[in-house]
């Protein structure tokens, strides 16, 4: 059974999401860039532990972050942040959630390069800054419905599942998962850097808020 997030039901965001729109369309522009330029673009651009650590390449742990492994992982990726980004944006502002996000990136990736320091395997994706910001709605909208589509075999239905047992569930997910594969050095997924991400986002979330008052106009006297 899998489930894909497609929006919170319960609340729209006051205004238009135009920095998670503009980071969906940075990532499908750097993937298109990542399919004309080849292995040769990703291993330039792409994340790589062993020359972090040895005090090379730093660019590439903010241009890592744009980059995907093939289509599945853009798609599930935008999904994701279509999903979860556009309350949170409104709920920090534009300026806020951007360097939020970005450096929720940052720390993802320094999570994994922490974890596996030697390894030379390219890290690439917007994974770990979108678990920062699952992290953060989590925190901020734990009883929101979030409108999802419930995939049991070749069966699809539209649910409405509470976000703290969709997120709580996809993080133990993560939790389990980086647990077993923390000592092997393989290619497959960066679960480290989705927990450091997902962590990041819970503990800086409610700092960044902005909270914001509105009176109804026709109420004043």
């Amino acid at each position: 059974m899998s489930v894909i997030p497609l929006a919170d039901a319960t609340r729209r965001p006051v205004r238009m999401p135009v920095v998670t729109m503009g980071i969906i369309v940075v990532n499908f522009l750097v993937f298109f860039l990542e399919i004309v330029g080849g292995d040769a673009f990703v291993m330039k651009w792409a994340t790589i532990p062993a020359h972090i650590t040895a005090g090379q390449d730093y660019i590439t742990i903010l241009t890592g972050m744009f980059m995907h492994g093939g289509w599945s992982h853009i798609l599930g990726n935008m999904i994701f942040l279509w999903a979860f980004g556009p309350e949170i944006e409104d709920t920090m502002g534009r300026g806020r959630y951007l360097v939020f996000y970005l450096i929720g990136g940052l720390v993802a990736t320094l999570t994994q390069v922490y974890a596996n320091p030697h390894s030379t395997i390219p890290n690439l994706g917007a994974s770990g800054a979108i678990a920062a910001v699952m992290g953060a709605f989590l925190v901020t909208y734990p009883r929101d419905q979030i409108r999802s589509i419930l995939i049991f075999f070749v069966f699809a239905r539209i649910r409405y599942i509470p976000a703290a047992l969709l997120i709580g569930v996809w993080f133990l997910t993560q939790l389990v998962s980086a647990g077993t594969v923390a000592q092997v050095q393989t290619g497959g997924v960066a679960y480290l850097a989705h927990v450091g991400g997902f962590i990041y986002g819970c503990v800086v979330a409610k700092p960044l808020e902005v909270r914001q008052r509105y009176v109804d106009r026709w109420s004043l006297a």
